[in-house]
């Protein structure tokens, strides 16, 4: 007979975006239930064209998708033991308010979000002990709402010490998504939220790639300043930078607090070359895809908020963080700052 964490998991997936398809894609493909959860139209096309997860060299299809358009029609499916929550940030707090009448049919979550905040919200309108925190470092490109394509495979880290973390641990591994687990969530969390600034915000700000921002002198000062912002934060919470699958932080880190301007630039460019190759960051794509809406401020501005909190400066990214939003909302034009470093450079001071 098999033991419990050999048993199938039944897995509820909010989103079938790029991390929702396949960490719950990857998931159904080893014969657990997944039960995936997207806008009504949405997930009608889903079921009219299947699922595609483009996986190394090999493409795998899931003909019919459980998808379905309505929370109340995925609780009909129910029980389900986790939820893979993976929806952007700006989300949450909307969510959670339809999670919240439910509240007793909602399985924990494993929270897949960027950022360091999401956890705490959740966490209060559903119990903090039945939110597991994680990350996916593994890059993955969207082609359409449930079609995707494994661009670097490096793997996603788990929480330790939650009842469901080695059931979950094993499940992912048997998927191939190579997790890992860690004793101190926050420690995984903001060494995550270091790799997602770099370069993020100021190419959203400036139309430039990562490449051009870290070959410019003065915005890779600025970028190292943003960075030791963030450790300055963490130190004061008494965290320290962890490696994450693929990714040596603790280098990066490193690198940023104790090298020379020098020696940290082809660090960084190594870095942003090696984690996104060509592609532009997440903030320059919501920024001009005119959505409106941007997670800036779930990672700049979260390090502003606990800075205040802490009593540690961090004027760089609060000045980041205040002008992408004020991009993102219409409030300046966005071509203020269009390829004019010297000009953001000169603001941030």
């Amino acid at each position: 007979m098999p033991t419990n964490s050999q048993v199938p998991l039944k897995i509820l997936t909010f989103g079938a975006g790029a991390i929702g398809t396949y960490i719950g894609g990857s998931l159904a493909l080893q014969g657990n239930q997944v039960v995936f959860l997207e806008r009504p139209g949405v997930a009608q096309a889903i079921r009219a064209r299947g699922m595609k997860l483009a996986l190394g060299e090999k493409t795998h299809t899931i003909p019919d998708p459980h998808v379905v358009g309505s929370l109340e029609e995925a609780l009909e499916n129910g029980p389900f033991e986790i939820g893979i929550f993976a929806l952007k940030s700006y989300h949450t707090k909307t969510m959670l308010e339809d999670l919240f009448p439910h509240k007793e049919k909602i399985p924990p979550l494993l929270c897949l979000q960027n950022g360091v905040e999401n956890e705490v919200t959740l966490g209060r309108g559903l119990g903090h002990d039945r939110i597991i925190p994680g990350t996916v470092t593994s890059a993955i490109g969207r082609i359409e709402a449930g079609n995707i394509r494994l661009e670097k495979n490096r793997g996603m880290g788990i929480a330790g010490g939650y009842p469901l973390s080695q059931r979950l641990l094993r499940a992912c591994n048997q998927a191939n998504l190579n997790a890992e687990r860690y004793a101190q969530p926050a420690a995984m969390k903001w060494s995550k939220l270091l790799t997602n600034l770099l370069a993020n915000a100021s190419s959203a700000i400036l139309d430039m790639s990562p490449a051009e921002i870290f070959a410019h002198p003065g915005l890779h000062r600025l970028e190292v300043r943003q960075l030791r912002e963030a450790l300055a934060v963490m130190r004061a919470q008494n965290l320290r930078p962890v490696n994450l699958p693929g990714t040596p932080v603790k280098l990066l880190a490193w690198g940023v607090r104790f090298l020379p301007p020098r020696l940290s630039q082809p660090l960084l460019q190594k870095a942003v070359g090696s984690g996104r190759g060509g592609k532009m960051p997440s903030f320059h794509i919501d920024l001009h895809s005119g959505r409106g809406r941007s997670e800036v401020d779930y990672l700049n501005g979260a390090v502003v908020r606990f800075g205040e909190k802490l009593g540690v400066p961090t004027p760089v990214n609060q000045a980041l963080n205040e002008t992408l939003l004020g991009l993102t909302k219409g409030e300046m034009p966005i071509e203020t700052f269009a390829r004019q470093p010297e000009k953001l450079v000169s603001l941030v001071g």
